[in-house]
């Protein structure tokens, strides 16, 4: 799950996306992320969510043949209108862009979403290079969105959320009912 300002790292090993991404370094355009809603990542087309996150490739290496790594820094979010399939199986879709998130400082009741990262990055600084922005509403729960292991289809409730106060509330909300009930 990607949430804009986030980074996700992609092994392309698929000739339809090993094109998509040749072609996205060569014009420098963005490409979508979207969750799958049914079917598998490899193989034949699944279906993705509505509602996913534009990239675009920063780092990238290719340590063998056929097999590129790269690492996509997510954008705005999107809604797809209207999606279809190429014979390579490579999906193309046109979407509407979302309004930005308008951000807000991190609320007094969700400080403990703001410790948890805050731990999180003193632990293993290489999960979340800087800059970190601590006091923001809207980054700290996305980042708290894309690293706890929560189902996916909550991932999915969270991204489409426009609010980000509601985003991180909400996340408080889970984060204090898992600590009671680890007491």
């Amino acid at each position: 799950m990607l949430f804009p300002e986030g980074r996700l790292p992609l092994r392309i090993f698929e000739t339809r996306y090993m094109d998509m991404a040749k072609a996205c370094l060569r014009d420098n355009s963005p490409f979508g992320v979207c969750a799958i809603r049914e079917g598998a990542e490899v193989g034949a087309p699944a279906t993705p969510h509505d509602v996913g996150t534009l990239a675009r490739i920063g780092d990238w290496e290719m340590p063998q043949l056929g097999l590129l790594q790269v690492i996509a820094h997510g954008e705005r979010r999107f809604r797809i209108l209207e999606r279809r399939v190429e014979p390579s199986g490579l999906q193309r879709a046109r979407v509407e862009l979302l309004a930005p998130e308008a951000d807000a400082p991190v609320p007094p009741s969700c400080v403990l979403c703001s410790r948890l990262l805050e731990r999180v990055i003193d632990q293993q600084p290489d999960v979340l290079p800087g800059p970190h922005r601590l006091d923001s509403c809207a980054w700290v729960g996305a980042r708290l969105a894309e690293l706890l292991p929560l189902p996916l289809h909550a991932k999915q409730e969270l991204l489409e959320l426009a609010d980000p106060v509601t985003r991180l509330e909400r996340l408080n909300a889970l984060l204090r009912s898992g600590a009671r009930a680890e007491s």
